[in-house]
């Protein structure tokens, strides 16, 4: 089931299904009627929208991991993206999603949880909002969140995927951490040196996602050279990012806030261990927002 928020500039879908973004449209655009920001999920392309990422951030070793000794398995990015959420509250310029831990998750992450995520449109910005709590007596809670959204890229007729760039607020220097099957290879390579601009070619995600640590910017704006519209992010707070698109010639990007990472090339570790993984005590909440404006 999909719910929709709409104001008189935007309208956003959510589905039940993973409590994922599916469509958010600029309606009052001169040149253009209802334009469509967000990847249509094309199965034969790329089959999802924008997955919420949890309780893990990319791959495991052999999709592996351990707690007090005992392994478990778990796929790439959990299981949160593919479980039916409920809807916990609704408002004229909000939906709330919630997903409580169950048999089924229990029997590959053995924590209990209960996520909640909200999605709220004011103008021409969605803010994506998520909330962890360890509903649990004693037992700390191990977890990682992250987004995934992808970025219809072009947006406009007649434009094409090199038209486009990111831009920084800022002169940045990145070096990226090299994947190797999914997982970080402990290897990196230089992206940029001092520059507000990274223009997109299919080339440069030859060698798979473009992964960064510890960055000195909280926004990034995905614009056009050939026209005015663009995809604002703000992420505060992330230590963490992705950016991806699947194959040459798919028409997307994808800008992935993360609180976590994937894991090390090497044998299955301790859930504690690994690099990105968040604490709560018990009755602890943990919170974390992003935000998308379109233009």
């Amino acid at each position: 089931m999909k719910y929709t928020l709409e104001n008189d500039q935007c309208r956003v879908v959510v589905n039940r299904h993973g409590a994922e973004l599916s469509s958010l449209v600029r309606k009052d655009l001169p040149e253009i009627a209802d334009l469509e920001y967000i990847w249509p999920a094309d199965p034969a392309v790329w089959g999802r929208h924008a997955p919420v990422l949890f309780p893990i951030v990319g791959r495991l070793p052999n999709d592996t991991y351990l707690h007090q000794g005992q392994e478990y398995t778990l796929s790439q990015h959990g299981f949160a993206r593919d479980r039916e959420f409920a809807l916990v509250e609704q408002t004229e310029e909000a939906l709330t999603f919630e997903l409580q831990a169950d048999e089924a998750s229990r029997a590959a992450y053995p924590f209990e949880f209960v996520l909640r995520i909200r999605y709220q449109l004011r103008g021409l910005q969605l803010t994506v909002k998520w909330e962890v709590t360890n509903p649990a007596a004693a037992e700390e809670l191990l977890f990682s969140i992250g987004a995934h959204p992808a970025f219809r890229c072009p947006l406009m007729p007649e434009e094409k995927f090199e038209d486009y760039f990111f831009h920084f607020d800022h002169p940045v220097t990145l070096e990226r951490h090299l994947l190797q099957g999914g997982l970080l290879t402990g290897q990196t390579a230089p992206v940029l040196h001092e520059e507000t601009e990274m223009p997109l070619t299919y080339e440069l995600f030859a060698q798979d996602a473009l992964v960064f640590k510890h960055f000195d910017f909280t926004h990034l704006t995905l614009r056009s050279f050939a026209s005015d519209r663009a995809v604002r992010l703000r992420f505060d707070g992330f230590p963490f990012l992705g950016l991806w698109t699947k194959e040459k010639g798919a028409p997307f990007v994808c800008v992935e806030p993360w609180q976590g990472i994937a894991g090390a090339v090497g044998g299955p570790v301790e859930l504690a261990d690994k690099e990105g993984i968040l604490t709560l005590r018990p009755g602890q909440t943990y919170a974390a927002e992003y935000s998308i404006a379109v233009v």
